[in-house]
């Protein structure tokens, strides 16, 4: 009858450990498209709430959201798109729009009047929805929420963004500028 030896039972023992935590850490660090997204002009999608305003044309200029189907509701021309549009081809749009039988030569400017949240989840002190600020980090989110909690991984965070119509997971240090509708999760720390 033969027995393990101590030194050959605690490396198997490292091992298959070493290959759990291994497991736990799943998402790869962030493409170089998270950072990319952070320096190409705002994209709008659904929840933003845009200020437009039609020069001259009080009627017209007020306060709409981008619905969940990605439109907005414009008078006297119904439906336009706006999910992945920025706001310049918006305005475009819109005053193209106006053109065709209603406005001779329309002047639409468009701010955004509250952008959609983020999100953050995971160890911190409340998880939920919370507003988007331009230059905003998983930081700055991650304090708005309540902090780390006593178990929270304080070093980097998984960010879950949209990109070209693709939702895409990666990893980021906490320092890294999140955009509005990004989830952050903040992983429990192994030790």
């Amino acid at each position: 009858m033969s027995f393990a030896r101590p030194q050959h039972v605690l490396a198997l023992a490292l091992a298959v450990a070493v290959t759990a935590i291994a497991g736990c850490t799943s998402n790869a660090p962030a493409p170089r498209s998270f950072q990319e997204a952070t320096v190409q002009p705002y994209r709008l999608d659904s929840g933003d709430r845009l200020r437009i305003s039609v020069f001259e044309q009080p009627s017209l200029s007020n306060t709409y959201t981008v619905d969940q189907a990605g439109y907005i509701a414009f008078p006297l021309i119904g439906q336009v798109a706006a999910r992945g549009q920025t706001m310049p081809a918006l305005e475009g749009a819109i005053a193209a729009r106006l053109r065709q039988g209603y406005l001779r030569d329309p002047d639409v400017t468009i701010e955004v009047d509250r952008y959609r949240p983020v999100f953050v989840m995971g160890e911190v002190g409340r998880p939920g929805q919370y507003s988007y600020v331009p230059g905003m980090t998983a930081q700055n989110a991650i304090a708005i929420a309540g902090g780390f909690t006593s178990r929270g991984n304080q070093r980097d965070v998984d960010v879950t963004r949209k990109i070209n119509e693709r939702v895409i997971t990666g990893r980021t240090t906490i320092t890294a500028p999140v955009l509005a509708g990004d989830t952050i999760y903040v992983r429990e720390r192994l030790f």
